[in-house]
């Protein structure tokens, strides 16, 4: 029953009046403000000045406008007359304070103006009307009141049976809706399936779950034949806390129709807030006896996606782009998982397919493909489609990619005067071109000059908390320690729940001074607010190792490589194992993570100041 009345009311009574003031003091006043009636020009005012309407009939006829605007609102169903000449005076001069109430924003002098009507009229229609407007204004006392006249003098609308249901429940009276919800599902002209569907959802807003799994399953009692009802009752059980139960209607849902997508996901969701993988594995498992089941498919494929199995998932929305060669959305997820695995290649191909096909939005399309090539080394493509983004949220940062870009190819002065070039609309943007350059100056080790811009846009920006970090880590570089403080001490405050920035200051304190007791405390509030960061284990591991508890060291340094192996984290567990005579894997370690980095800077350092060279 939502509706945009703001939208609705224009539709009603636009071009019906003009010269409305913008304040309303009183129905008198509205009426007085509406001005001309109609288009044609013709001067019909409706006056509000007299208190004996009744002796203020107005001359309507031939105004087609308002006949329309009228039908609008009151429909042409058989009933009480429409035409607006021959409606009551006062009808009409109520329903004109409440359109005009709406079309000006005063929902709640319209909402209780159409409650007097539908009380006074008892006409279906106006009832209809007085409802969505009571809803919209969030008069619920209103709307109940409303919606009762209406079921009343239309006892046969499934709408207004349906809206009246919906707001008894939300009123907290379950019961007083069971007969409409049971009447609902035996008069539906196209059988119970489709109302025993949204039988839980109607009810879902009611707080005491158990009272409405067991009206649930009161209701569908007469319908076990049919699987939605144990589809219903699937989704009440689980919804009170029974999920052994919700399963047993789930299955025997399925048992009825064993090719049921719907409820084949219903079944996955049970089983999957469980235990996640048993919801994946059943759809791995009904895929294999309903392989076209293109739904189930491409929920498989996004579970896939949640757990990060990215092969897995890339082969199932394979299927379902042969499926659907046309589908420029499969298309490009297709190719945003070939990029996520590091097949660069692939995803160069299917981005350009997801353009062929007409993909939406061709500007992300583009800002991938710029990646994909940038990390191909086709730096001059990569470029290319950077360029190519000229709007959309993609739009500065495929810039500053261009710009880093261009920066490697013609110097950084270039870049940087790409950047100060850009139109940019908003702060947010300005602050990216910052960063964008401090990168450009991070790249070229130019660490005073990147320091020095950041520190300027944080004068301008004071308290942008992705300056202040920033700032701090360029100060790091520059050996400014109590700059790299007082910073990330000034984000803590104004983001307390900021892990990185309490790691940041952590680890700079283990790292370049003898603070470890104010180091391990930082890194432990760190580590409070996100346990499993394999950054923060790696500051932990590290600060334990400076403390000289070898062991503890290990035991963080290795969890955080095991979850990645990022080379400062190889960097890291190997040193403590080279320390502590575990030689042959310290080398191992390095070996590979250089083999993958070559470049690393702090892995460099570490290896040549135990393996020489």
């Amino acid at each position: 029953m939502s509706i945009h009345y703001s939208c609705l009311f224009v539709v009603t009574l636009s071009a019906l009046f003009s010269g409305a003031c913008a304040q309303t003091a009183s129905q008198h006043q509205l009426v007085a403000d509406a001005g001309q009636i109609g288009e044609q020009g013709n001067a019909r005012q409706v006056g509000a000045q007299s208190d004996d309407i009744q002796h203020k009939k107005v001359q309507l006829a031939g105004d087609k406008s308002l006949e329309e605007r009228i039908q609008s609102v009151l429909g042409s169903r058989k009933g009480p007359t429409t035409a607006a000449s021959d409606l009551d005076p006062d009808f009409l001069y109520q329903f004109l304070i409440a359109e005009i109430a709406g079309q000006r924003g005063d929902i709640e002098l319209a909402s209780s103006t159409y409650l007097e009507l539908a009380r006074s009229s008892g006409d279906p229609r106006v009832a209809k009307r007085a409802t969505e407007v009571a809803v919209y204004a969030k008069r619920d006392d209103i709307a109940l009141e409303t919606a009762r006249i209406w079921y009343e003098h239309e006892p046969t609308s499934a709408t207004a049976r349906r809206t009246l249901a919906d707001l008894l429940i939300k009123s907290g009276d379950l019961q007083a809706a069971r007969p409409l919800l049971a009447q609902m599902l035996a008069t539906s002209p196209g059988g119970p399936a489709r109302p025993l569907m949204q039988l839980y959802g109607i009810c879902a807003s009611y707080p005491d779950k158990g009272e409405v799994y067991a009206l649930v399953r009161d209701l569908t009692a007469p319908y076990l034949g049919v699987p939605e009802a144990h589809y219903a009752l699937a989704q009440a059980a689980y919804s009170d806390g029974q999920p052994k139960q919700a399963l047993k209607s789930a299955d025997m849902a399925l048992r009825l129709r064993p090719d049921w997508q719907q409820g084949a996901l219903l079944k996955s969701q049970i089983l999957r807030e469980q235990k996640r993988g048993d919801g994946i594995a059943y759809l791995r498992t009904f895929l294999k006896s309903h392989p076209d089941a293109h739904e189930v498919r491409l929920n498989y494929a996004r579970g896939l996606v949640a757990e990060r199995r990215y092969p897995e998932a890339k082969r199932e929305f394979q299927i379902l782009l042969k499926a659907n060669p046309r589908n420029s959305k499969l298309a490009f997820t297709l190719a945003l998982l070939s990029s996520q695995i590091g097949d660069n290649v692939a995803a160069d191909e299917q981005f350009r397919a997801a353009l062929a096909l007409g993909y939406s939005d061709p500007n992300a399309v583009y800002f991938q493909l710029g990646q994909v090539n940038e990390d191909l080394k086709r730096n001059d493509e990569a470029a290319r489609w950077y360029r190519s983004v000229q709007e959309g949220d993609q739009f500065v940062l495929a810039q500053t990619r261009y710009a880093l870009l261009l920066a490697r190819r013609d110097g950084v002065d270039a870049a940087r005067r790409y950047l100060h070039s850009l139109e940019v609309v908003d702060d947010a943007q300005r602050v990216q071109i910052v960063q964008a350059e401090a990168q450009m100056l991070r790249e070229v080790r130019q660490n005073e000059q990147c320091y020095k811009v950041l520190n300027d846009a944080l004068d301008t920006y004071p308290d942008n908390p992705s300056l202040l970090y920033d700032v701090a880590l360029a100060a790091e570089k520059i050996d400014r320690i109590d700059i790299v403080e007082s910073r990330l001490l000034r984000l803590i405050e104004l983001e307390p729940d900021s892990a990185q920035a309490y790691n940041a200051l952590g680890y700079t304190l283990a790292d370049r001074t003898d603070r470890y007791a104010d180091a391990r405390e930082f890194i432990g509030e760190a580590l409070a607010l996100a346990p499993n960061d394999p950054y923060i284990l790696d500051s932990m591991g590290w600060v334990e190792y400076r403390l000289g508890n070898y062991e503890e060291a290990l035991r963080y340094l290795r969890r955080a490589y095991d979850t990645s192996q990022d080379p400062e984290i190889a960097a890291h567990l190997g040193e403590v194992l080279w320390v502590t005579g575990t030689r042959q894997e310290a080398r191992r370690i390095w070996d590979d993570s250089a083999g993958s980095y070559p470049d690393n800077e702090l892995l460099q350092q570490v290896m040549r100041r135990f393996l020489g060279g």
